[in-house]
């Protein structure tokens, strides 16, 4: 019995010394990961470095290749395919059956296939064979259609992640069957409709995330059920009625993101209670009321974000916030009502690193403790009522990169040091009353992006050297009193330049207009000189160029047809002679509205470190310009939405082209005030988009054209000073035109709009007679009888009574 342990360990040695043969993966299942790999071949660049697929080799063991794990029974469990289309500048996209042979694989528990641009409809009987996934990773693509039923029906997922894609559709109450899952991101879709409150039952959920989409509605209350919960980002959406007061009774949240909604109502006291919370954000809702103080009391908050558009919260300005701790790194309340004084309080955040007061009823001077706060990185104060100049000291911040104080009264010169804030990316101080020259060390704030001094009393012709600034793209120096020769030290790489308002005089320099990203160009109100067909800019990206009121000569050249993006195009108040040019008609941004969204998003997006979620959008100036018959600003945010040509106020001549009907988007359309000649083409009836026309004070003879009673757009048409003739149209909104003064100075013109009733209209009189006509006549006929009969019949009897005597003599002759 002794040798018995013995003789087992000699028995274990041989029997670990047989060698086994090691699992390998199935058959179909290498062949179906092979088609995979086919499948990309065809479209893939195999030479590339970052080819995914180089182990992936018939005569190898598929759990061996890159990107596949295998159980230790051999079949495949892990597919990681993400990131496998690298291109982002011209991405392929790619349709999903590429993927199909994976729906072979019943085992997979885990598969990403997120940000390789593929698109179409999620296959929903695909996926419902997937039953062992656990964790689904499919953001960053191009999905669209609803999310199949067939996903809620995997329920050993923990982890769903299907954000950044464009799937519509509502959520049904069907979610509710994943009872395991612990992440949830659908952010960054068009999805609609409720959130079905059966997501309380998903008890074990952590994280979700539903930003930026369009659900309505209210927050389910049963999200105060789900006690695991650590992150919830139910931001840019349009849920509405109050904030449900179970959600302050979460008590592992660290992260409560509800801005940019239309919540009501006040803020729940029991968010106060929640012990944990480092990120609250509230921002851009309807909510109302008193904003607790007691917040300030979460010892773990670091980051918060309260009022903004749509608040109507007030802060208690008698409020004492004494703070327990100094780890606040975010604090954001524009619009909360507050007044007096930047409050004192919250100078004891030592760490502060973002401060937003804007829109609030501040007053007095730029605190010099505020200045000292050496942490800040970003300070917005706009749009209040603070006075006097900024401290020197606040340019001695090793870490300020954004500082916005527009539209205040601040007053006195910028600091000579300001340029010692080398890490300063955005400058806004428009709409003070800042005076002086512009200090010249400014030329050492070469990390400036986006540089706006408008709206001041700045003056002088000298200018700090910008041309070395690498990543200046927004430039508004605009309404102030600049005088001199434009500046020529600009950055290359600026895309909006706005100096217009100003003194500047003498020609419009050549580096400038070989500014090759211009988007917008904007001098107006200057006494700039020159021939225009000299200046024109050479970038293609052209949207808005503004010379209005300024002394440019020359013509129109025929090389305006290069600038496909033009949308904006103001020559008005020059010397401009010449005709108008046919290429005229080939800009293509004035033919077809453009889809994408305004370029002005990717300026004045400004995601801090220590700012919100989302993306903060900071306001710049609008663009002003002659809009139906008034100055008028053209929001800085949407001027996809305008398309304008004015060439007012010149000596143009010649013709107006008819293929000028061909601009359908154009809003307005000046060429009055000039010496045009010819007829109104017929063409303009298809200016479909067209609100304001104005082709007064020209020589244009001829009708007005029958086909503009097709636009039913048009709000203001004025025709007046011209040699027009015959019939004002009458249909449409034509019929509601009666304003004299637009048809004014038209010797020719008759019509129900200016009271005048044309010729043709009058009937002749032969078809014109009433009946008291012909009671006239008749009675007239009648006395003529009577009148006559007696006349007639004494002059019958005086006639024969001379016969017979005549008779009688020759009788007795």
């Amino acid at each position: 019995m002794a040798n018995i342990p013995l003789l087992l360990f000699f028995f274990f040695i041989l029997i670990n010394s047989i060698p086994i043969s090691s699992f390998s993966c199935p058959l179909h299942h290498k062949q179906a990961l092979l088609t995979i790999k086919s499948n990309f071949d065809t479209i893939f660049n195999q030479s590339d470095d970052f080819y995914p697929f180089t182990s992936w080799s018939p005569d190898s063991d598929c759990c061996s290749w890159e990107r596949v794990r295998c159980s230790k029974t051999g079949t495949v469990t892990e597919l990681n395919l993400r990131h496998i289309m690298l291109s982002y500048d011209n991405p392929v996209p790619v349709p999903f059956d590429i993927f199909t042979p994976l729906f072979h694989m019943r085992s997979l528990e885990y598969l990403d296939i997120s940000h390789n641009h593929l698109v179409g409809e999620v296959p929903g009987d695909g996926f419902g064979n997937l039953t062992q996934l656990v964790d689904l990773y499919m953001e960053g693509n191009k999905f669209n259609g609803s999310i199949p039923y067939q996903i809620f029906g995997l329920t050993n997922l923990r982890y769903l992640e299907m954000g950044n894609n464009s799937f519509e559709g509502n959520l049904g109450p069907e979610l509710g069957k994943l009872q395991n899952l612990e992440s949830l991101d659908l952010s960054n879709n068009s999805l609609t409709g409720n959130i079905p409150e059966e997501i309380g039952n998903l008890k074990d959920l952590e994280y979700v995330d539903f930003s930026n989409n369009f659900f309505s509605g209210g927050i389910p209350d049963s999200i105060g059920n789900m006690k695991d919960l650590d992150y919830v980002d139910f931001s840019m959406n349009s849920f509405s009625m109050e904030i449900p007061t179970g959600i302050g009774r979460l008590p592992n949240i660290t992260t409560l993101a509800l801005n940019n909604n239309q919540l009501t109502g006040l803020i729940p006291s029991s968010i106060q209670n929640l012990s944990r919370l480092e990120f609250l954000s509230l921002q851009d809702n309807n909510l109302k009321g008193e904003i607790p103080t007691g917040i300030f009391n979460i010892t773990t908050l670091t980051r918060f974000f309260i009022g903004g558009k749509g608040s109507k919260l007030i802060w208690n300005n008698k409020a004492k916030i004494i703070s327990k701790r100094s780890g606040l790194h975010s604090l954001s309340m524009p619009s909360c009502g507050i007044s007096g004084q930047i409050p004192e309080w919250i100078s004891s955040n030592t760490a502060l690193g973002y401060l937003d007061l804007s829109g609030n009823k501040l007053e007095g001077p730029f605190p010099n403790w505020l200045a000292e706060m050496v942490e800040l990185d970003t300070i917005i104060l706009s749009d209040n009522k603070l006075t006097g100049s900024i401290p020197h000291r606040l340019f001695e911040s090793p870490f300020l990169t954004v500082l916005r104080l527009s539209r205040n009264n601040f007053s006195g010169e910028l600091p000579e040091n300001i340029g010692n804030a080398t890490r300063m990316t955005y400058l806004m101080l428009s709409g003070n009353n800042f005076s002086g020259q512009i200090p010249m060390s400014m030329s050492n704030m070469v990390h400036l992006i986006l540089l706006d001094l408008s709206i001041n009393k700045f003056s002088g012709h000298n200018f700090p050297d910008l041309s070395n600034v690498a990543l200046l793209i927004y430039l508004d120096l605009s309404n102030n009193e600049f005088s001199g020769k434009i500046p020529t030290t600009l950055s290359t790489t600026i895309e909006f330049l706005y100096l217009g308002g100003n003194k500047f005089s003498g020609h419009l320099p050549q580096n400038l207009t070989k500014l090759v990203n211009l988007q917008h160009l904007d001098l107006h109100d200057n006494n700039i000189t020159g021939y225009f067909q000299d200046v024109l800019p050479q970038s293609p990206y052209l949207q808005v160029l503004v010379l209005r009121n300024n002394s440019f000569e020359g013509f129109i050249p025929t090389t305006i047809s290069n600038f496909s993006n033009l949308q904006i195009l103001d020559l008005s108040r020059n010397n401009l002679t010449g005709s108008i040019p046919l290429e005229m008609t080939n800009l293509t941004s004035m033919i077809e509205a453009p889809v994408h969204m305004s370029t002005y998003g990717s300026i004045v997006d400004y995601a801090s470190g220590y700012g919100p979620l989302s993306e903060m959008r900071f306001d710049i100036e609008d663009l002003i310009v002659n809009w139906k018959s008034n100055f008028q600003d053209l929001s800085s945010h949407s001027l996809d939405m305008y398309s304008l040509l004015d060439l007012s106020n010149n000596k143009i001549s010649g013709e107006i082209p008819a293929s000028l009907g061909n601009l359908k988007s154009l809003k307005v359309l000046n060429i009055s005030n000039n010496n045009i000649s010819g007829h109104i083409p017929m063409s303009f009836g298809s200016l479909k988009g067209i609100e304001s026309l104005d082709l007064s004070h020209n020589k244009i003879s001829g009708s007005i054209p029958k086909s503009l009673e097709k636009l039913d757009e048009l709000g203001i048409l004025d025709v007046s000073n011209n040699r027009l003739t015959g019939k004002i149209p009458m249909g449409g909104h034509m019929s509601t035109m009666n304003g004299l003064k637009y048809f004014a100075n038209n010797s020719g013109l008759c019509g129900m709009q200016i009271n005048i009733t044309c010729p043709k209209d009058i009937p002749p009189p032969s078809e014109g007679r009433d009946d008291e006509d012909d009671e006239n006549l008749s009675w007239i006929f009648w006395m003529g009888t009577w009148i006559g009969f007696p006349i007639g019949f004494f002059s019958s009897i005086l006639i024969m009574g001379y016969f017979l005597n005549f008779l009688l003599l020759f009788k007795l002759w």
